[in-house]
């Protein structure tokens, strides 16, 4: 399996543990269908919530461990450009994880184009060619958004004619306080572009029996070292490291028992891929757990993000030894498609535990919830065929077109987008008008 991966803030310190208070979590076995249970005690659902399309299964079905992973659901053009999974969950924060894999399901060896949003925001695009190593093992991704709306709706557009294919789908609702969200705020989705775990291998939900309770996983940090980073060194901890799964974050206590450091004198150095449009927010991970360091000054280091000195770390000055410590920064302005993450030492040596780096995307506008309701009824009084795609929001993502025979703009603030006119001349419907259209202000209709 693959992985797909302001100014400076203050410090954040763990609080007092309390015990996990959120309990919605959806795992979806798409084209799957039976509830199943794998390896690691997770429950999977049957496919279900889906608006159209049909199941598949990948050509080597061996060469993929998990069950969820075997199965598909692909959206054929006779469903419509547009199609989604819509859950109804109740509104807070989420986890969403997906995971696509192609594997030649449909004997065409061709790796269909097509687009994925989240809640009406553009999140992902997929262009044939895959990689191959992608194509035939699939690739997870996931990101943080909020839901307001008591739907989580997750979306997929065809590129000219190519069917998109998902494998599994997950919902896992967690802290509405974590990432930083008082500061960032609820307009952003955070799109993962690389969750590191130093000195350990990939483990998290999905790949070990580690717990996340937020249904993270994480990977290996070595292939996003740089070269500059010599004299590597893993550390791991023989003692119990405090201050982890706490909230509001609930980062697992594996992610500070595993460390990289260096010997002579060198710096650490990373090197990760992003889209130079977006602004990122880096979330760093620390522990110190070599037990040579026993007093503040001992190790002190630099944190510098594209050649800009950002902070001064000093472990065991902010939380002593054996306990996890956490920093974020969020960078603007970028001018390449690589971020360079810079451990520069003063005293001692380096160390790092754990590295996060989310694409801060912002969130499209969306339709305005009644009129999202008087279309919904539309559909259903005219009986919309589903190759006309009325899925998901009638005019959002604003990159894609709206659903067929429907024109959107922005309202008078410009806070959302409303339907202006409707054009089914053409299309041979059969039904009545709901009265819900009332809610259709301004409305021009064609029939």
């Amino acid at each position: 399996m693959s992985l797909i991966i302001l100014l400076s803030l203050p410090f954040f310190l763990f609080s007092s543990s309390l015990s996990y208070p959120f309990d919605t979590v959806y795992r979806i076995d798409c084209g799957g269908t039976t509830n199943s249970t794998d390896k690691f005690n997770a429950t999977w659902l049957s496919d279900r919530f889906f608006t159209g399309g049909a199941t598949g299964l990948v050509s080597e079905p061996l060469n993929f461990p998990s069950l969820q992973e075997k199965t598909l659901r692909f959206f054929p053009i006779s469903s419509g450009k547009k199609n989604c999974y819509v859950v109804n969950v109740p509104n807070g924060r989420y986890f969403i994880r997906t995971f696509v894999v192609y594997d030649n399901y449909d004997g065409k060896l061709h790796s269909p184009s097509f687009d994925l949003s989240v809640e009406g925001t553009l999140v992902m695009s997929w262009r044939s060619p895959w990689p191959e190593e992608v194509s035939r093992k699939g690739a997870y991704s996931d990101l943080f958004t909020f839901i307001a709306d008591g739907e989580a709706d997750v979306c997929f557009y065809s590129i000219a004619t190519d069917p998109p294919v998902i494998g599994s789908l997950e919902i896992v609702r967690v802290d509405p306080l974590s990432y930083d969200s008082a500061s960032i705020g609820d307009a952003f989705i955070l799109v993962n572009y690389g969750r590191l775990s130093c000195g350990d291998s990939q483990w998290g939900p999905g790949f070990s029996n580690d717990t996340d309770l937020f249904g993270r996983s994480w990977q290996s940090d070595a292939q996003f070292r740089s070269q500059n980073s010599r004299g590597v060194k893993a550390l791991s901890s023989l003692n119990n490291v405090l201050g982890a799964d706490q909230q509001p974050n609930y980062f697992p206590k594996r992610l500070y028992e595993t460390a990289i450091t260096v010997v002579g004198g060198g710096v650490l150095e990373y090197e990760l891929q992003v889209d130079a449009k977006l602004d990122y927010l880096l979330w760093f991970h620390f522990a110190e757990i070599d037990t040579s360091v026993t007093k503040s000054g001992q190790r002190v280091f630099d944190v510098s993000i594209n050649e800009e000195n950002v902070s001064r770390i000093d472990i065991f000055k902010e939380v002593g030894s054996f306990h996890g410590l956490s920093w974020h920064y969020v960078v603007k302005n970028l001018s390449s498609t690589v971020l360079t993450v810079k451990l520069v030492p003063v005293v001692g040596a380096p160390i790092i535990s754990g590295l996060e780096n989310y694409a801060l995307v912002p969130a499209d506008l969306s339709t305005v919830p009644d009129q999202v309701i008087a279309m919904r009824a539309l559909k259903e009084s005219l009986r919309v065929p589903g190759r006309m795609g009325w899925n998901g929001d009638p005019c959002a993502p604003t990159e894609w077109d709206t659903w067929e025979g429907v024109t959107c703009h922005p309202n008078k603030n410009g806070s959302a987008l409303v339907v202006s006119q409707i054009d089914l001349g053409s299309q041979g419907l059969k039904g009545f008008i709901s009265d819900q259209i009332s809610m259709l202000s301004n409305l021009e209709l064609k029939f």
